[in-house]
């Protein structure tokens, strides 16, 4: 009997975080499905053909440090609109989610396309201010040079394109547990996620 978690939400909201922990707290596999579209971008940056290289992905091109760059998020946001591209990675995202040991799976469109049938769906939120005041900390302990307003504008950018989008756009599944993290500790944040499921287990 598989039971997998769908967890969904915009960028910075806190969503990888939660997923790891409850990943582990729980014994369950997890799949960070941004990375799949970070993969094809990265490569389609580099020349390659957003179709052909999101239907000839392989998992270790998710090991790939580069894809947490700025330039790469952005490309992956652009190339996650192209129906062809989504396509092709549906099948990987699903065979993941039926594993028999679980598995926990977070992105834009889990609870809504990939796994509509997941025994627990969350959709983790916060404020853009928020999120961008997160990851402006997050980027400046890397070194990059930005500013809070450049990284307020992309995370704007990034979820107007998220939810616009024809295919598979960003929003909650109906039946969703809201879970919105601007007032919350992340330590919080995971406390209520792993209450969610024990519910549902």
């Amino acid at each position: 009997m598989t039971f997998t978690v769908a967890i969904d939400g915009p960028a910075a909201a806190g969503k990888g975080t939660i997923s790891k922990a409850v990943a582990a707290r729980f014994g369950f596999a997890h799949l960070d499905t941004g990375l799949l579209y970070r993969a094809v971008a990265a490569k389609v940056l580099a020349g390659g053909d957003p179709v052909d290289v999101a239907h000839t992905l392989d998992p270790c091109d998710l090991e790939d440090d580069q894809l947490r760059t700025a330039a790469v998020a952005q490309a992956a946001s652009k190339v996650a609109v192209i129906a062809d591209v989504r396509s092709a990675l549906v099948d990987f995202q699903r065979k993941f989610a039926a594993r028999a040991d679980g598995a926990v799976l977070d992105g834009r469109d889990i609870g809504t396309v990939i796994c509509p049938d997941a025994a627990v769906k969350i959709y983790v939120t916060a404020s853009a201010e928020c999120r961008a005041e997160r990851r402006y900390k997050e980027l400046l302990s890397k070194g990059a040079d930005v500013t809070l307003a450049s990284v307020l504008a992309d995370v704007k950018a990034r979820d107007a394109r998220d939810s616009g989008r024809a295919e598979a756009p960003m929003k909650p599944a109906a039946d969703a547990v809201m879970l919105d993290t601007s007032d919350m500790t992340i330590e919080d944040a995971i406390a209520r996620a792993v209450e969610v499921i024990e519910r549902a287990r």
